[in-house]
């Protein structure tokens, strides 16, 4: 089925014009009476064949296969006015060429096929020896309507491939925004823990030094190694101060300030206080030091959540619980808002929060809280 379905709609058309000629074809010989000359039925089937040959070809040529039907159909209009309305089959594919004009893509076009649809059908109807006033209005006026049904079609087509088009450029979009968002969180995380490793290597730098200058003269060996020690965490520090200088952007300014932890915690719920929302620090657990770049961590996905409930929550309160325990911390932004809403900004935030989150091997969770509201809630082992 699943091959049949593909062929159907491709060649469908085809073979109905096939059973379509055919069946004419048979009525015309059925009709045929027999005193009258073979020759004139010998006319009548060629000419058939000939003019639905065009149609075999509306792939290739949309709009000119339909209109070279019409032209052909015409033509054969003078030879003999009864061939066109007088048999069923061929009456039923040409305005179903009427249909393939009004489905042209290019609006000119369309309106040409128009004119040469009811144009056209007026001369069949004319050259009919037997035609009625009434014939000559409404049978143009029927093949307009196949036309008009065709360029119905065609038109929604149009806008539900746009409509796809844009939902992918959107999602396009959306997924080049979130990498971005990666991306730049990705950066500001390095910058900020350039700090916390150069302090780090600092230290060892000159515990190194303190060493070797304490070493007696008796122990050659051991200085020089010391002294490789220090060259080499020299030209690390040396590294990452180029490397910062490259993830930096032009336009921003070098941080002077240490980096904060879960210790400014309190001076951060000071100033959303002072943003006109009200927030609550609720501490779990014995406060226990942090590694350095999990205390940043936490600090910022507290920020980040506060900055959220702020921008789009529309939220009367907001509560900031932090859990310690052995083996974890647990940092969770809850409030009483409306949520996030759809387009409202909130995801580009949330992507660098979980970035940051994976990166340490914790776990990220965001959604609607049990009570309502937002509850955004992150753990960071403290064992990796």
């Amino acid at each position: 089925m699943r091959r049949f379905l593909p062929l159907a709609r491709r060649h469908g058309f085809d073979v109905l014009i096939v059973l379509l000629t055919g069946a004419a074809m048979l009525e015309l010989v059925i009709r045929h009476p027999a005193d009258s000359p073979q020759e004139r039925l010998w006319f009548q089937v060629v000419a058939i064949g000939i003019i639905v040959l065009p149609l075999f070809a509306r792939q290739r040529f949309p709009v000119g296969a339909p209109m070279a039907y019409w032209l052909l159909a015409v033509s054969a209009s003078f030879v003999d006015g009864r061939l066109i309305p007088g048999t069923t089959s061929v009456f039923v594919l040409t305005m179903a060429a009427a249909f393939l004009l009004g489905g042209a893509r290019s609006v000119r076009q369309a309106q040409l096929g128009l004119a040469v649809v009811v144009g056209g059908a007026a001369v069949v109807v004319y050259n009919l020896p037997t035609h009625t006033a009434t014939q000559l209005v409404f049978i143009p006026l029927l093949f307009g309507v196949c036309w008009f049904a065709g360029f119905a079609v065609r038109q929604r087509g149009d806008r539900a491939e746009a409509a796809e088009e844009r939902a992918a450029r959107a999602e396009r979009e959306r997924q080049s925004s979130a990498r971005i968002a990666v991306a730049e969180e990705r950066a500001r995380i390095a910058r900020e823990l350039h700090d916390i490793v150069a302090h780090a290597v600092s230290v060892m730098v000159l515990q190194t030094g303190a060493v070797r200058h304490r070493l007696p003269d008796a122990f050659p060996e051991e200085k020089d190694a010391l002294r490789g020690v220090e060259d080499t965490g020299r030209r690390a520090l040396t590294e990452m101060r180029h490397l910062l200088g490259a993830l930096r952007r032009d336009d921003e300014a070098a941080e002077l300030g240490p980096q904060p932890g879960l210790a400014g915690l309190d001076a951060l719920l000071e100033e959303v206080r002072g943003a006109g929302l009200p927030v609550r620090l609720d501490v779990h657990g014995d406060p226990i030091p942090l590694p350095g770049p999990i205390d940043l961590a936490a600090y910022r996905i507290a920020q980040e959540g506060l900055t959220n409930v702020l921008k789009h929550a529309r939220a009367s309160r907001a509560d900031v619980v932090v859990g310690y325990a052995p083996a974890e911390l647990r940092v969770e932004i809850r409030d009483d808002g409306d949520g996030p809403q759809p387009g409202d900004g909130l995801g580009h935030g949330l992507i660098g929060v979980r970035e940051r989150v994976k990166i340490y091997g914790g776990e990220l969770a965001a959604g609607p809280g049990p009570e309502g509201g937002f509850v955004l809630s992150a753990r960071l082992p403290l064992d990796g």
